[in-house]
């Protein structure tokens, strides 16, 4: 788990990345994101039913934030972020999320580019 100062737990929170944030989607997941000033970047995840029962929403969720954890050292500076899974995402492999949320993750330029790779 994420520790507490790297969740975004208000729904306020949530809301205003989605509303004033840019978005990226795929197949699988889509990507919310605000730059922040300072501080550490924070997630924020949800899944709504159209995932699943409680069981494939938690599944997706698990697999987000895993994919997310796995990849939050290449962001290029600190960041508000929301995941909302989406329906294939509860039967997808924890691969499948990375790959797709690095992708998105590019596309957005949130990530630092390694050296020697150009535009």
């Amino acid at each position: 788990m994420l520790p507490r100062r790297e969740r975004l737990t208000r729904s306020g929170a949530f809301r205003a990345v989605v509303a004033r944030g840019r978005s990226f989607r795929g197949r699988l997941l889509a990507l919310y994101f605000l730059p922040r000033s300072s501080g550490p970047t924070r997630l924020g995840v949800a899944a709504g039913k159209k995932v699943g029962g409680a069981v494939q929403r938690n599944r997706a969720k698990r697999l987000l934030r895993e994919a997310f954890r796995g990849l939050k050292e290449k962001l290029d500076g600190a960041y508000y972020v929301v995941l909302v899974a989406r329906p294939a995402a509860a039967r997808a492999g924890l691969d499948a999320v990375r790959g797709e949320l690095e992708s998105l993750m590019r596309r957005a330029r949130i990530v630092a580019r390694p050296a020697g790779e150009s535009s």
